[in-house]
């Protein structure tokens, strides 16, 4: 285990968490335009006495203090991700520094049929931050975590049985990188922006994180609310999963709430600006340094946003939210596009039309992106290019499209996942017909709403959906399936 740098230990992070606890409540908002305005409603801070001051203050004290828990003697060598978890975190980002610490409340319930006495946490703060692991506490316990990869693994010190309840406690520091190369522009700061990608502790399955290409080696199941608190350094404007619902009046502390998300990403500057339009009852939103083309994006986005949402159906979310990021490529994550610093106009459309698409496969409709590539992948690109007329060819041979991204070389995953994988389901929609094809979609989408599925559960629902034997034709791209 990597020792802390005397430039930031952690005890001097956890203290700057500490100063940053206060209570952040939203300013209020009603009527009917409250879903929209309260993406950008101003906040209060609230540094005095109060009845809900007291009742955090009292329930951060009994998760440090808990004695009482549901988790009873034994070892049954099994975790899951069928638990559902909310996640509260408390986070101090030195933007100078670039230094992240901190700590995230994990109040997780068993839902996986059978006991667990270990819970699995995915964060690229492992392989790419140099991640020290602090205290860490199960109800109130003190426990030895472990790491593994990107994977920080929790001992539960016994079994929580099914439909049981634990609290989760663990602390962390990490460094953001400076370069945007190979991996890297997942966690760095580079370009003016610090770039944060699935650095929360999340509740996963062990993933390996090297991989020969591009593709995303994870997967997390939907949270049904996440709190986050940052205290940095110096005043910084952020793009978040969440909505901004706290300020503090010197611009250092910022709360933000999410619900119904797979992830919490954020990009932090000290000179961004945004502007938005609304498409239908959403607001997209824009966020970028000045030199990058948000005006170009922003136009983009509302003409393919109100394609999505007639193929695919209704965003349920009230704010979607595109960001320059520090570099790297274009990437999804829950409510939030990232477009990268160096983003090449005649792409623009494509990639921002692209990683949108991704808040229905994904977002909506997860799957394990590491071993199931195909069940998102290809159906965003394929929605994607017939959006905006843009089909084309492979430029690799015929390849099986059941595989895991490590299977895949780094010069023909993009041509055999998006290319291959999206042309075979547009093939589909050809021949069963447009409408009956994004029919089927809608109903697919409907009935696995933020859950997890698998590359079968997508050809079942457009086969079924069907009197043409649509399996034959793809039996020879999935052999392990049929």
């Amino acid at each position: 285990m990597r020792t802390l740098r005397a430039t930031r230990p952690l005890a001097g992070i956890l203290a700057a968490i500490s100063a940053a606890s206060v209570l952040l409540i939203a300013a209020p908002v009603a009527g009917p335009g409250a879903a929209s305005a309260a993406a950008t409603a101003p906040a209060t801070l609230v540094v005095g006495p109060s009845t809900a001051a007291s009742a955090a203050l009292a329930h951060s004290a009994a998760v440090v203090a808990a004695t009482a828990t549901a988790i009873v003697p034994g070892s049954v060598n099994r975790t899951s991700i069928a638990i559902s978890a909310t996640y509260d975190a408390s986070i101090y980002l030195g933007y100078l520094n670039r230094h992240l610490g901190g700590r995230v409340t994990i109040v997780a319930t068993n839902r996986s049929g059978a006991g667990i006495d270990r819970v699995e946490l995915n964060t690229v703060m492992g392989p790419l931050g140099g991640l020290v692991l602090g205290t860490s506490t199960v109800d109130g316990r003190t426990v030895r975590p472990a790491r593994s990869d990107q994977t920080i693994i929790v001992p539960l010190g016994g079994v929580l049985p099914d439909a049981a309840t634990a609290t989760i406690v663990v602390r962390f520091s990490a460094t953001l990188r400076t370069s945007t190369a190979g991996s890297s522009w997942l966690f760095a700061r580079a370009n003016g922006i610090a770039d944060l990608y699935r650095w929360l502790p999340w509740v996963s399955r062990r993933t390996p994180f090297a991989r020969p290409n591009f593709g995303d080696p994870f997967v997390t199941p939907v949270s049904p609310h996440v709190h986050v608190v940052i205290r940095s350094d110096v005043p910084l404007r952020y793009a978040t999963t969440g909505k901004l619902t706290s300020r503090s009046a010197d611009q250092l502390i910022a709360g933000f709430d999410a619900s119904d998300v797979r992830d919490f990403i954020v990009t932090a500057s000290r000179d961004t600006a945004s502007r938005q339009a609304t498409v239908g009852s959403t607001v997209i939103r824009v966020v970028a340094r000045s030199g990058f083309p948000a005006a170009a994006v922003l136009t983009a986005a509302k003409a393919s946003f109100a394609k999505l949402q007639a193929l695919l159906g209704p965003y349920p979310y009230p704010l979607l939210t595109l960001s320059e990021s520090a570099g790297g490529y274009g990437m999804e994550g829950p409510n939030t596009v990232w477009l990268p610093h160096s983003m090449a106009s005649a792409n623009l459309r494509y990639l921002v039309t692209h990683e949108m698409t991704h808040q229905w496969f994904y977002g909506l409709v997860g799957n394990d992106q590491a071993r199931e590539p195909f069940a998102d992948e290809a159906m965003t690109d394929m929605v994607a290019r017939y959006v905006l007329g843009m089909r084309r060819s492979s430029a690799c041979s015929t390849a099986r499209l059941d595989l895991a991204i490590y299977r895949y070389s780094a010069g023909c995953y993009y041509e055999d996942v998006y290319i291959q994988g999206g042309n075979l389901l547009d093939d589909a929609r050809r021949a069963m017909g447009t409408t009956r094809f994004f029919t089927a979609i809608r109903g697919y989408i409907t009935a696995h709403k933020l859950g997890i599925v698998h590359t079968r559960t997508l050809l079942d629902a457009l086969d079924a959906a069907t009197t043409l034997d649509l399996r034959a034709r793809w039996l020879a791209r999935f052999p392990s399936l049929y």
